[in-house]
């Protein structure tokens, strides 16, 4: 599907899930021929330091994707709708980080290690969607039991980072720790209101329904991934005053039977799961530990008290949600294509 060198180009460039881009792509020694990068016209004329060389910043137009293999977007709804199609119509393999194409029936929505085959069946240039960070976070830790057993039932409960908001609320948390030390008035303009010392309820809308946008993705996207209509997931998402990675507490029901143990086994030979869970320390995952890494931390393993014994387990999971829950995933999808390549 793409050349073993291609031409990528990287849709919100200068924002923080595109920074997070530039990063994996250098770590993971990804193979290119050419890096493109844009932006707003903003933006535009910034300069970035990639792998020691510097690459201008260019503003995004319907021009930009003449040549493109690979184009990887992270600069919102609005700008995905618009230039995704004008990317695939240009040649380019498009994986996009917004909302926008997540349950459009046509298009892939894809976690490597839920749902990877998914990609074996793709032959020509297409929109596949990187789920919600949320989403990626609990799936990632949860799939591997629900293919052992079936999952009936979860709940959860997440704890979301400033991250989650992009680059402006990492930047304006900082600002109101400063402010909180010299005793000013807090900076509001992200979130309005204080975000330093506080917990609230998550920023996107909430429905008629009393559950907002974050929530229902963790249902909808899930049953999507797992083609699976008859799990029944019930969320509340929240912020917390952290810079980045996400936690998420998360309550199982089984639709078979697994003991504690069994769920350990399973868990420690899970991909893209590392397993914390230091009884004797009390030691189990935390966001600062989770911050810059690929695996999704899972600890507080423990058999749900309330249920029938093997019928339910509690979960505590930890992920950066720039990494695995955004910019890593992208990056994972787009290296099969290129091994594929490779190999064909």
């Amino acid at each position: 599907m793409l050349p073993s060198d291609p031409v990528i180009a990287i849709v919100g460039a200068t924002g923080a899930v595109g920074e997070e881009f530039l990063s994996i792509l250098a770590q993971r020694r990804f193979p290119y021929r050419t890096l493109r990068l844009f932006s707003s016209k903003r933006s535009a004329g910034t300069v970035i330091d990639v792998s020691g060389r510097k690459h201008l910043v260019e503003e995004l137009t319907e021009d930009s994707f003449d040549g493109v293999h690979l184009a990887l977007f992270s600069a919102g709804k609005n700008v995905s709708k618009h230039f995704g199609p004008i990317a695939v119509a240009s040649g380019a393999m498009v994986v996009d980080n917004s909302s926008c194409f997540r349950m459009d029936p046509s298009v892939p929505l894809v976690v490597p290690e839920v749902n990877g085959d998914v990609l074996d069946r793709i032959t020509k240039p297409c929109i596949i969607a990187n789920p919600n960070c949320s989403t990626i976070i609990a799936l990632v830790a949860v799939t591997p039991l629900h293919r052992a057993v079936g999952i009936e039932r979860m709940v959860v409960s997440t704890y979301q980072a400033a991250s989650g908001a992009g680059a402006q609320a990492m930047k304006e948390l900082e600002t109101q720790a400063r402010e909180f030390v010299a005793g000013f008035p807090y900076t509001t303009k992200i979130f309005g209101r204080q975000y330093l010392f506080n917990v609230f309820s998550h920023n996107s809308t909430v429905g008629p329904d009393g559950y907002n946008e974050e929530e229902k993705k963790l249902l909808l996207e899930t049953r999507k991934m797992w083609d699976d209509t008859r799990v029944r997931i019930s969320a509340t998402c929240v912020r917390v005053p952290t810079l980045r990675a996400h936690c998420e507490s998360i309550n199982l029901t089984f639709r078979g039977s697994l003991s504690e143990a069994e769920v350990r086994e399973i868990l420690a030979h899970a991909p893209g799961v590392r397993v914390v869970d230091d009884r004797s320390a009390n030691h189990f995952p935390e966001p600062i530990d989770a911050a810059g890494g690929d695996d999704v931390l899972v600890g507080r393993i423990r058999a749900d008290m309330g249920q029938e014994p093997g019928k339910g387990v509690e979960l505590f999971v930890a992920g950066d949600q720039l990494r695995k829950g955004a910019a890593l995933n992208a990056v994972q999808i787009a290296e099969r294509f290129v091994r594929s390549s490779v190999t064909a």
